[in-house]
């Protein structure tokens, strides 16, 4: 009976082919502009026949005794519903950012009311509040993505389909099973009008596709994985490792536009999909490669499930989660990448972030060792059952809100320059985040008992030491190896600690060959002191001295509008020194016909 569902196809073709031949297909359209990917005025009819579909053949499966439809299961149609209607009316009339989240919340409260929460925690205003930020979020993660051709319907489908197996296999339930199917199927049938490689889409989704598929889905985490209360660590993770591509794309636009100052909900050309374009891949091998890790991970979160075993899946979130960590990485250094012409290939991309690999697995064994230590400490060894027992749940918890909040606070970002209280401020911070959301979640999902929750301030300690001392030995080691290089760099001695010095230190700073052994300038309040990590020297009356003491290979001079006398001292002094003198200058909106000659005249 359940295999009615894939009535979803068909019923998603035809009303899509029949919507092409009507006027609406003229007046509901997608116009090009500066920040979207196409060329053309395209219909906005996706949304239309996917609803369509996916409603026909859920209802259908269910008045022919697939499953029997619950009151959540209703509840949460209703929010699709209300959705799809607020995205028709946005793609006609373009409605403000407030006022679509108002009707984004107001469909997550449906589903609230109608009994469905993330019944895994205990108290209610949290579960209420995590399961409408988990409602709206994916909705608005899904509006996000409808960016290109086939990709928000590629990923949506594929995620279906592994709440459809789950739904078959480790978690069996009919209602769930056609649900996913005919979200699946509905899919299916839209790809078609959109994904056609090598030919432009006859038909966009649309917000009332986006955001129907977004909530649907989300819809789908709540009531397939987060309601049981003996939930796994493998079925709580289900829902947002399946949809871990749309989170990751969402995350870093968000991350992207907030550094930027410009709105999160302003439509650009900044996702994922476009930085992989821009990396020189085409729009087919683009949404391509998402796909394929939407379906690795997706795949690895029901091993998981039929596994079982806390530690496989444990050591597979944290190599999950390490590889998701690389390609951000790879994503996010696109827009300060060369010409695709002149960029490094996908492998060589990767490789640059060997680093930051390392990081993430060397995390991995300080933060378990720093809670091994933390539990011996505080019950001592082996502790009782159910300490034991709390101790295995936490754990993976813990290493979870540890790395989500390591990468806000900077710790993936680049070693340190020089080791000061800014670092190790940053480092304590991020944990005491994550000790205070793992404290929350286990409060709220468990029966503590004889496990005290003072373990969580000795974990932060002991986590906070060996963490702050990693990144110490890794810049030690990494600026030994950097003082090795720079024995055979050619040396430069910088003339002005300005605006114009700065910049010219952090070029040659990222130059092979090159390496700068301090500033000259005659700020009085900048002697002694260090500028990103290049020591101030001293002044240019002292520059013969100077010149003896660092033995430099070049002289360098940002302070070309200098008077003539301190200009003259600094040429003279280089040249009795027998040290090579150059002059640096910023010249900014030159005329034309003197950069490029007769060709501008």
């Amino acid at each position: 009976m359940t295999a009615l569902a894939f009535v979803a196809f068909p019923v998603t073709l035809l009303v899509l082919a029949g919507l092409r031949r009507t006027p609406l297909a003229r007046v509901l359209v997608a116009n090009p502009s500066a920040d979207r990917w196409h060329e053309q005025p395209t219909p906005l009819l996706g949304g239309i026949g996917i609803f369509a579909g996916f409603s026909a053949g859920l209802w259908i499966a269910a008045a022919a005794g697939a499953f029997d439809p619950t009151r959540q299961l209703v509840g949460i149609y209703c929010g699709i519903a209300l959705l799809f209607v607020a995205g028709l009316v946005d793609d006609v009339y373009h409605l403000r950012p407030l006022v679509k989240l108002a009707l984004q919340f107001a469909a997550g409260g449906i589903v609230l009311a109608t009994g469905t929460n993330v019944q895994i925690v205990h108290n209610h205003i949290v579960a209420g509040a995590i399961a409408l930020i988990w409602l709206v979020g994916l909705t608005n993660a899904f509006n996000l993505l409808d960016n290109m051709d086939g990709l928000a319907a590629t990923l949506a489908g594929i995620a279906f389909l592994f709440f459809a197996i789950d739904a078959m296999t480790v978690h069996p339930n009919d209602g769930v099973l056609a649900y996913a199917t005919a979200g699946a199927v509905a899919c299916l049938g839209f790809l078609p009008f959109n994904l056609r490689p090598g030919r432009k889409a006859l038909l966009f989704m649309g917000d009332s596709g986006s955001q129907l598929l977004g909530f649907a889905l989300a819809g789908l985490g709540l009531s397939s994985s987060w309601k049981v209360a003996g939930t796994t660590v493998a079925t709580l993770l289900l829902p947002i490792l399946v949809l871990a591509v749309p989170i990751l794309d969402t995350t870093l636009v968000t991350v992207a536009r907030l550094l930027e100052g410009r709105p999160v909900s302003q439509g650009g050309l900044d996702h994922s999909s476009h930085r992989l374009v821009r990396l020189g891949l085409s729009e087919k091998h683009a949404v391509g490669l998402l796909a394929a890790i939407a379906t690795l991970i997706g795949g690895t979160s029901l091993t998981y499930n039929v596994l079982d075993e806390q530690r496989f899946t444990l050591a597979g979130v944290v190599l999950t989660f390490v590889l998701l960590v690389q390609f951000a990485s790879f994503l996010a250094d696109v827009e300060r990448r060369p010409l695709p012409g002149e960029a490094p290939g996908l492998l060589q991309t990767f490789a640059v972030h060997w680093r930051r690999l390392v990081e993430v697995v060397v995390d991995f064994g300080l933060i378990t060792l720093s809670f091994v230590v933390a539990f011996v400490v505080q019950f001592g060894w082996p502790g009782t059952i159910n300490q034991r027992h709390m101790a295995t749940i936490t754990l993976p918890i813990l290493l979870v809100t540890r790395y989500l909040a390591f990468i806000p606070f900077g710790l993936y970002r680049s070693i340190w320059r020089y080791a000061g209280l800014r670092d190790v401020f940053g480092v304590a911070s991020a944990i005491i985040v994550s000790e205070l959301v793992t404290v929350a979640f286990m409060s709220s999902t468990q029966q503590l008992e004889d496990f005290s929750r003072s373990i969580f301030i000795v974990d932060g300690l002991v986590c906070t030491a060996v963490i702050a001392g990693s990144r110490a030995v890794e810049r030690g080691v990494v600026v030994g190896l950097k003082r090795m290089q720079d024995r055979t760099a050619r040396r430069a001695l910088i003339v002005g600690a300005g605006r114009t010095g700065r910049s010219l230190m952090r070029e040659l700073r990222e130059t092979a060959g090159e390496r700068v052994v301090g500033f000259v300038d005659d700020n009085p309040r900048l002697r002694r002191r260090r500028v990103h990590g290049v020591p101030v020297l001293g002044t240019t009356a002292e520059l013969p001295r100077l010149l003896q003491r660092t033995s430099p290979d070049i002289v360098l001079v940002t302070i070309p509008n200098a008077s003539r006398d301190r200009l003259d001292a600094v040429v003279d002094a280089c040249a009795d020194a027998g040290v090579t003198c150059h002059f640096v200058r910023r010249d900014i909106d030159l005329d034309p016909r003197v950069v490029l000659g007769s060709a501008a005249e």
